[in-house]
This record gives C-alpha cells, structure tokens and sequence, in this order.
C-alpha cells in the first residue's frame, strides 16, 4: 500500500469577484487554487464503500468514526453489526472497574494466623489469603515468607492453607481454547506469574531433561502441582490431565528437538500459589506441612501482606499487553464489588453489559467475558464509539491506550507520522478488531472503532489447530492493512 498524503492541501477559493475599474484587468481564471468541495473527499474512490471493496477482506467489516468534541458520527460502515470485538473489549472492562473500583484500588494478599503465635511457634494453621491481585508473582511470595521471618516466626504446628474464594474458580478462560495455550488459563482469588507455569526441556543422552517452575527474572521454584512427562509419539503434541489434585501434562517427544521452552497454563491457581510460598517460607528456615483447602476466609493475626499495584496502573498494562487474566479478574472484582455474585464469566460480562447499557446507553454489547477472548462476544462499532465519545469526555480511558504505530508498504513503522493513534488492538483468529482515538495532522481528534471477523472461517477451525491455523496469520494482517486505511482515509478526509 502506498502511503497516503498526510495532509490535503484544502484552501478556500477567491470570494466573488468585486466590481469597479480596479479589477478591470483581472485574469478570467483565478491564481489561487479552487478549494475542493468536501463532499468530493468523502466520495472520491467510492467512498468508504469503494475502500472496503478494494481491500478484499473475507467476510465482514463493520467501522464508524466521529468527532469527540462534538460527537457527530462522520460515516459508517455496517456499524450496527455486531461483530466480535477480541481484545477491544478490555476497553470497555477498563471503563467498567474504573467506574466501580476507582483507579486508586489495590488487590491484598495476606498471610494469617488463626491460632496464638508465642516465642515464635504458632499453634494454628498459617493461611495464603488471595485477594484477587492478578499481578502476583514469585518474587512478591518470597517477600511474603522474609516477611514472615521479619515477624518472628520460626514453626508452624498446624497445617498450611490456602484461600482462593475471593474470586469464583473457572477452569480456563475459554473452554474452547486447546488445553495448552498460556492465554487461557483457570482463575481464582490466588493467582501467580498470571497462572503460567514455566517448562523448559533439555536434551539429556537418549532422552530429555524437563522442568517445571514458577519462574521469575530472581528466582526459579520448582512446583509439585504441575508435572510433565515425555511421551513417544508425533501428536497430540501435549495432552493433560487432572489427576491427585496436580496438572499433568504429556509432550509429544517428536516435538521437543534439542531444546527449547514454554509458558504453560495451570489450572490449579490456588495450589500453584501455596505450592511456590511453602518453598520460599522453607528457604526461611520455616517448615510449612502440604497445603490444603481453606473453604472460608479465616479470622486471626496478619503475619504478612502485599498489595498490588494501583487498578490505574494495572490497567494500563493490562491493555498494553493484552493480558486476559488481568482483565478477567479485575472484571470478575468489579461485579463483585457492585454487589454481583458471578459464578462464570459469562454471567459477569452480563452485569458488564447492564452497566454499560446504563451509563453509556449502549444496548448492543453482548459480551461473555471481560477479554475477549470468547468468540461468542459481540458488539456494534457504532456503541463502542458511543463508548469512546463518552469516555473521552471522561478523560479516563485515553491514558491508558498503547499509541497505535502506522507502518509503511514493508509492514515498518513510520516515525513522526502526523497521524497519532492510541487503541486497544484485538486479534483472534480470522477476528481483528481495533478501537480508540485519532488525531488528525490539523489537531482534530476522532474516536473510531473497526471490526473485521470471517466468521465462517474461524467456524471451521479446529480445536487442535485454534493456536496457530491455517491462513489466519495472513488474514490478520490483511484485516491489520484494511485498518490503517481506513486510519489514514479519516485523516485525510475530516481532519485536514
């Protein structure tokens, strides 16, 4: 695709010619260039029409732009379309926990001891609280056991527990999801390093060596509730199963070559969590026996606390990032807090899409998670630029969005492009979505949203091939293309 002029040289044409002698001699054709008529912009080429033709991308498209200022819709295209919207839809989850959380809220993670701590032994159980902090990671549990150190502790008589009820347990984002895919893991009130487990096989004589850990920059624990063996055979490359209260997983030997690893998901939060702490209290000098269950939030002592990052600035690299977790649990908190009690994620997508019916008037969406990820999501781009024109006056949301990078016809980045973008991107297979704002060369600043799904495409996928199908990487890429067409199209026409 060739670039387009960042700027239309628009000037208005000489006002009628004034009478009298001085303009006796004045060329019958004026020196200045005649301004074009705005009209022949929008419809030059066909229009919005003729460039969604030209693109020849499978199945639909639906986009709608306005201005923020005044929220006057300047076109559309299928806009009343609900399509999926993929990972646009952290957007409106963004909006949602603000409103109801408030961007200074922050997730705790405690220790408690719920029977008497004397001369450093407790007689009681020691409990992991979660508190539904999606950023846990490694490094904040070896905080937590020096903590406990910190406080005296030196032995523990009663048993090790763990406490995950603060958020409703789901065993993967989306069950459609092959088994294996680090995006779609279980959710719970404890989460660590997003619920991934680290596996990393070596070659070792005829065989492999293998290891599972919850691994960070600092530390590297390996983990009992997620375990790995070596099968022989081509495919499935990996099979799991729950099995005695851990993941086991299976690897096709065919598939390891020499070396390598990978991000796999655990769907055991809980006990992933209690299984990494235990280690980090025993490099304390502190014993802890198996955890077990806790089915109810204990009373006792705070031994140690962490709390996360402020909800503004988990926000912010939840959309950057894309991260599903993040934005499943701080969703699944936001309807809790507003008095919900979900059991699945689709029914907190349903208070989501009440509340959004409400304050923004939208009553399209239909979302079934707070990701994305499930396909069964849908929304119009005409509510979710409803949305942005709302949010933009609110001020919230902007700040939080990835600047959206225009590239040349080689797919490289154009510096200094007069054209800025800040959008949440969303990409499935044969599904690619992109929404947020623009600001034109001239200063004029646009909200937009455009969604692209084949959806008879992403039907005939199968489970197995859903990580990486045929033809869905250059379908994505076209569907990349048509939107920076359509970026620089309302660039060129409404803000020049």
């Amino acid at each position: 695709m060739d670039m387009i002029s960042r700027r239309l040289f628009v000037q208005s044409a000489l006002a009628a010619a004034l009478g009298g002698p001085a303009l006796a001699n004045a060329p019958a054709v004026s020196l200045r260039p005649v301004a074009r008529d705005p009209a022949s912009l929008i419809s030059a080429g066909g229009g919005l029409k003729g460039v969604l033709a030209r693109a020849g991308l499978s199945g639909e498209v639906a986009c709608a732009v306005a201005d923020v200022k005044t929220g006057l819709r300047l076109e559309a295209e299928g806009a009343q379309s609900a399509l999926p919207p993929a990972s646009v839809a952290k957007a409106l989850t963004a909006l949602y926990a603000l409103d109801t959380l408030g961007a200074g809220h922050r997730f705790t993670t405690q220790l408690i001891a719920t029977g008497t701590l004397s001369g450093g032994v407790l007689t009681g159980d020691l409990v992991l609280v979660g508190g539904g902090d999606p950023m846990l990671n490694t490094d904040h549990l070896a905080q937590m056991a020096r903590q406990l150190k910190t406080a005296g502790l030196r032995e523990v008589r009663g048993n090790f527990r763990y406490f995950e009820g603060a958020l409703p347990a789901i065993h993967s984002i989306d069950p459609d999801q092959p088994d294996h895919v680090g995006y779609s893991p279980a959710l719970s009130g404890l989460a660590l390093n997003f619920n991934r487990v680290h596996f990393e096989w070596k070659r070792a004589g005829q065989g492999w060596a293998v290891t599972m850990d919850a691994r960070t920059q600092k530390y590297r624990p390996e983990v009992a509730v997620a375990q790995m063996a070596v099968a022989k055979r081509k495919l499935p490359v990996y099979s799991y199963q729950d099995r005695k209260g851990a993941d086991h997983w299976t690897v096709a030997n065919a598939a390891l070559g020499k070396g390598g690893s990978r991000w796999l998901p655990v769907r055991k939060p809980g006990a992933y969590a209690a299984d990494v702490l235990r280690t980090m209290v025993r490099a304390n000098g502190i014993a802890l026996r198996a955890p077990k269950v806790a089915k109810n939030r204990p009373n006792g002592h705070v031994l140690a606390t962490h709390q996360s990052p402020p909800l503004d600035v988990m926000l912010k690299a939840t959309l950057k990032f894309s991260n599903n977790l993040m934005a499943e649990m701080i969703g699944l908190a936001a309807t809790q807090a507003r008095g919900g009690r979900p059991r699945s994620l689709r029914e907190s997508a349903a208070d989501m899409n009440r509340w959004a019916a409400a304050t923004y008037g939208v009553k399209g969406a239909k979302l079934v998670d707070h990701s994305g990820l499930g396909a069964a999501s849908r929304i119009t781009a005409a509510d979710m630029v409803t949305t942005l024109i709302a949010a933009h006056r609110q001020g919230a949301l902007k700040p939080l969005l990835k600047g959206f990078a225009l590239r040349d016809s080689k797919g490289r980045v154009v510096k200094n492009h007069p054209i800025k973008v800040a959008a949440k991107t969303g990409t499935l297979n044969f599904v690619s979505g992109l929404g947020g704002f623009m600001t034109a060369a001239d200063g004029t600043e646009l909200a937009f949203a455009i969604f692209s799904a084949d959806k008879r495409a992403r039907a005939g996928i199968k489970r197995a091939d859903r990580e990486r199908p045929p033809g869905a990487r250059s379908w994505n890429r076209q569907a990349k293309r048509v939107q920076q067409q359509l970026i620089e199209r309302w660039g060129r026409v409404y803000g020049s």
